[in-house]
């Protein structure tokens, strides 16, 4: 179960309140739901208690790992800072809010519930050697996502998504954005290609003039 870490014997209120609290449960899955809440519900920094939890390190794979830093980035998910308890290499995690099903319909006519590492492939392999973070990655899949909720909508055409990661593509990196077109649009003939490549660079120094 995850237990609080204090620096110099400090006490943290959240962490006590919740200790307090779970101490009076006797079944398993209260107490689990009960930390899973707090834990969703507070924000962390350095100069807090930090929380040791049941994760196992990417780098050694030690089953606990502390965390630094939490912060919410606006956009259904919130960012950690994680430390290994064992080698003390840190790296970055995402919990994202699950949210009621959108379903995707495909070209064919098929129905699939929309799943956003799906997306991220995808993304992923347009970025490949390309300049961009993991962190920007995730960024731009919480600002897809979000524009995908916001529609309110339970159905939403593929390529209605589509379009929604080309734009984010445009905006962050146009070679990847080339190779995401390339593919989504499935370019049949060099002129069809020159022509996308041409309105890129159009747009680009549109934009240019502009500022």
């Amino acid at each position: 179960m995850p237990h609080s870490v204090f620096k110099d014997g400090e006490k943290h209120s959240v962490f006590h309140d919740l200790f307090e609290k779970i101490t009076t449960f006797k079944n398993p899955k209260d107490i689990q739901h009960e930390v899973v809440k707090c834990f969703l519900n507070t924000t962390y920094s350095t100069s807090d208690a930090l929380l040791v939890i049941k994760m196992n390190c990417p780098y050694c794979n030690h089953p606990e790992t502390k965390v630094t830093d939490s912060r919410d980035t606006g956009n259904y998910s919130i960012r950690r800072r994680r430390e290994c308890l064992q080698c003390n290499k840190r790296f970055t995690t995402y919990e994202h809010i699950e949210m009621a099903p959108v379903y995707v319909i495909k070209k064919d006519g098929r129905r699939e519930t929309f799943e956003r590492k799906k997306i991220k492939t995808g993304i992923t392999k347009a970025m490949e050697k390309r300049p961009i973070s993991h962190e920007d990655i995730e960024l731009m899949l919480d600002r897809i996502e979000e524009k995908i909720r916001r529609c309110g909508r339970e159905e939403l055409e593929s390529s209605q998504i589509g379009e929604y990661v080309m734009e984010e593509l445009k905006k962050t990196d146009h070679v990847a954005y080339i190779r995401f077109a390339s593919v989504y649009r499935s370019f049949t003939d060099l002129t069809s290609f020159e022509k996308e490549v041409k309105n890129l660079i159009e747009q680009q120094i549109e934009g240019e003039m502009q500022q």
